[in-house]
């Protein structure tokens, strides 16, 4: 059986991650995305913050390897790549987010 982030690779990309998002507008930013594929835009109106302040972000978790883009049209759509970080949001949303506090 293997140890929880055992693997030196595993730990390194486990860290990574969180530093990414450890800021509560990119934590927002992932949260607002769960496992879909969103416009710049929409992801404005559900976080809440200024175009270049989301755009800003978006290019960190981008450059961090969390998030990857396209472009379709004149919009820029973006996605959660991984699908590990996928499960780690859902399990933080499960944890802080519940009705049951």
């Amino acid at each position: 059986m293997m140890k929880l982030l055992e693997r030196d690779e595993d730990i390194n990309k486990a860290t990574k991650a969180l530093k990414a998002m450890a800021h509560p507008l990119r934590l927002k930013i992932l949260c607002a995305l769960k496992g879909d594929e969103l416009p710049v835009l929409e992801i404005v109106e559900q976080v809440g913050s200024s175009q270049s302040n989301i755009s800003q972000h978006i290019d960190i978790l981008r450059t961090k390897g969390i998030l990857e883009s396209r472009r379709d049209g004149n919009k820029i759509l973006c996605k959660i790549k991984d699908a590990k970080i996928l499960k780690l949001v859902a399990n933080m949303q499960a944890v802080f987010c519940s009705k049951n506090d």
